[in-house]
């Protein structure tokens, strides 16, 4: 009988020794595969980048009368164009828009809003940035991404964008709800009576009215805004009082 659980017992070690032997063989099996999805997974991730080739945004659609003033707007030059003159105005499959917003007051959250609602009735590819304290990276996060549109939302990056602009004219830039004092010519603005913020320090148009920024106003203001960029008409300001 001794031998015999010995025997017994020898057939269980063994047996144990054996699945110990498969776990081991499972493991390293796994982990090479682990590694394999997550290579996967980056490329996935890498594959989605906006670097590559990408055809140039157009206008479907074009601006009804009153729009355009009789002659071209000067650089810097406010234009007024008539209600709904740009409302027959959509950009082409595939626009690349970036949103960068600053500051988290109820104006800045109605643009966020805006823009987010036209991206998504419009089929627009839309990626968004919230700037931190410091706006200037976030800024230049955006251009990194190679967008065909950079939409800014809220005064906090008005003075950012003054200083950055200048050197990035190959980047196009509009700004809804404020404007910066002496605009390039990749950058076009979008104001109305409340929303002409210029900078820290410097006069505005009109005294800033939180309450002007409406849902409904917001959304005009971005359409006539991409209206103006699509048809080339930038560097400007579009008031649409």
């Amino acid at each position: 009988m001794r031998s015999g659980t010995v025997g017994k017992r020898g057939e269980r070690r063994f047996g144990e020794a054996f699945r110990g032997v498969q776990a081991v063989s499972v493991r390293l099996l796994v982990r090479p595969a682990l590694v394999v999805l997550a290579v996967l997974v980056l490329s996935g991730c890498a594959a989605d980048s906006w670097s590559a080739p990408h055809p140039a945004p157009t206008a479907i659609g074009a601006l009804r009368p009153g729009f355009e003033p009789a002659t071209a707007p000067s650089p810097e030059a406010t234009i007024e164009p008539a209600p709904g003159s740009w409302d027959q105005v959509h950009p082409s499959a595939d626009f690349r828009v970036a949103l960068v917003s600053g500051g988290d007051d109820e104006a800045t959250a109605e643009l966020v809003s805006a823009v987010r609602e036209w991206a998504g009735e419009e089929h627009v590819d839309l990626r968004a940035i919230v700037a931190a304290a410091d706006p200037i990276p976030s800024i230049v996060a955006a251009m990194d991404m190679h967008p065909d549109l950079i939409v800014t939302a809220g005064n906090d990056l008005i003075d950012a964008l003054a200083a950055v602009t200048p050197n990035h004219l190959e980047q196009q830039f509009l700004v809804v709800g404020a404007e910066l004092a002496e605009p390039t010519y990749n950058v076009t603005a979008v104001d109305w009576a409340g929303a002409s913020f210029r900078g820290e320090g410097l006069e505005a148009s009109s005294e800033f009215d939180a309450a002007s920024f409406t849902a409904e106003r917001c959304a005009r203001a971005v359409r006539a805004g991409v209206a103006a960029v699509l048809h080339d008409l930038t560097g400007i300001v579009v008031w649409i009082d």
